[in-house]
């Protein structure tokens, strides 16, 4: 099965004050040194794959540049990055290659250079078309660089690009959320992503806002019921127009689902290179207590700078279960009782039944034959719904992505 590679790029310009990611502002000198050390990775992957026991299959049929802001880097640098890609790995022909750009940094010459990089989709972090709400939380951009940016790509060939946007903002109203979204729809883009604000010890504004402070905008943050309802707005909205709701937090035309974060959603082979990348492979031998790996780089940059190793978690069979399970709810098909007793056994799944009967009970899942999907009101409470399906022995990464800082970035 054809890996999905990402590679983390962990600097920024400016931290936003609602960031709860591994990434900062840094000087540009350890820009240099980082992607010396992202590239050695590259190159003895398969001899980490090997000492982990798992497989590495050398088609690549995905790659996701994330961060922080990618696009940070200088045009030399990233072009190093891809060339140790396609010196290691078979890149296929119909790849899907996304990088993460800040808007405001898609100057020409960064444009070439991510179209020699072979780059064929662009995830732009709007969050707001509203200036001075995407101003209050440490976005340099306006509304007319992003709108500019978006037609320089598609004149350079890029047809595939995503839009992320955050509900809840502070500032944010309804009608300004609805002017957002309606931008967004408007630019005609194929894909979109929709994030309530996430409030946790893990951000600057997320720890105002539990300490009820007013720094960073906190005081103008809307109540947890208006996230909701904007949330459900986007739902609406963008189904309406055109743009799908295939997972709780992304949409899509048809066709443009993004297939390196499906493989997340799926439990389809990926690793991940850099400061706090992730990594799921399968290993070379089934066994009931390690069906797959997973293991991760640490999260600080002095400490993968410094070459510590990756923590490794062994995937028991009933741990891929649970993932399957929480996993597969995340996205708008849902799950498939019957393929899952197919691949693990009914006895495997039979103690898992009377939770996903508990959720249809409580309006949180609803059944269509075989197939479990969460309902609207589900969404909304996924992570309660997710809780129930894992066990504490879960890794971090899992536990993220139940949270919705899914994906790696």
């Amino acid at each position: 099965m054809p890996v999905g590679l990402y590679i983390s790029v962990p600097f920024c310009r400016t931290k936003c004050s609602y960031c709860n990611f591994a990434s900062g502002v840094f000087s540009k000198s350890a820009y240099e040194n980082y992607v010396v050390r992202v590239i050695e990775d590259i190159a003895r992957s398969r001899e980490r794959a090997s000492e982990l026991g798992c497989e590495l299959e050398e088609i690549v049929d995905s790659i996701y540049v994330g961060g922080g802001t990618p696009s940070i880097l200088e045009g030399a640098q990233l072009q190093r990055i891809f060339g140790a890609v396609s010196k290691h790995f078979t890149v296929a022909p119909d790849a899907e290659i996304t990088m993460e750009c800040a808007p405001g940094t898609l100057v020409p010459s960064l444009v070439e250079t991510i179209q020699r990089c072979g780059v064929n989709r662009v995830s732009l972090g709007v969050q707001s078309f509203v200036d001075q709400e995407a101003h209050s939380v440490g976005r340099l951009h306006e509304r007319a660089t992003v709108i500019a940016e978006v037609a320089r790509l598609r004149a350079a060939g890029i047809a595939g690009i995503n839009i992320d946007l955050i509900a809840g903002l502070p500032h944010q109203t309804a009608e300004s959320w609805t002017y957002s979204l309606a931008q967004t729809v408007s630019l005609g883009v194929p894909h979109a992503s929709i994030y309530m604000l996430e409030v946790d010890e893990d951000s600057r504004l997320g720890r105002e806002l539990m300490a009820g402070g007013t720094r960073y905008h906190a005081h103008f943050v809307p109540d947890e019921e208006a996230t909701a309802d904007f949330y459900l707005q986007a739902c609406a909205g963008l189904n309406s127009s055109g743009i799908a709701q295939y997972e709780i937090s992304n949409f899509a035309r048809p066709g443009a689902e993004s297939r390196h974060n499906l493989k997340y959603w799926t439990r389809q082979p990926y690793l991940g290179f850099g400061v706090d990348a992730h990594s799921m492979l399968h290993a070379s031998d089934f066994r009931p207590d390690s069906q797959a790996v997973r293991f991760a780089t640490p999260d600080s940059l002095d400490a993968y700078m410094e070459g510590r190793p990756p923590t490794v978690t062994q995937v028991s069979s009933r741990a891929a279960i649970e993932e399957s399970l929480f996993l597969g709810l995340r996205l708008n098909r849902g799950v498939d009782l019957e393929a899952l007793r197919s691949e693990f056994g009914a006895s495997a799944i039979g103690p898992f039944e009377p939770i996903l009967t508990e959720c249809e009970c409580e309006g949180l899942i609803e059944k269509d034959g075989a197939r479990f999907r969460l309902t609207d009101r589900g969404r909304l409470l996924s992570n309660e719904v997710f809780a129930r399906f894992l066990s504490e022995t879960a890794p971090e990464e899992v536990k993220r992505k139940r949270a919705g800082k899914s994906l790696q970035n």
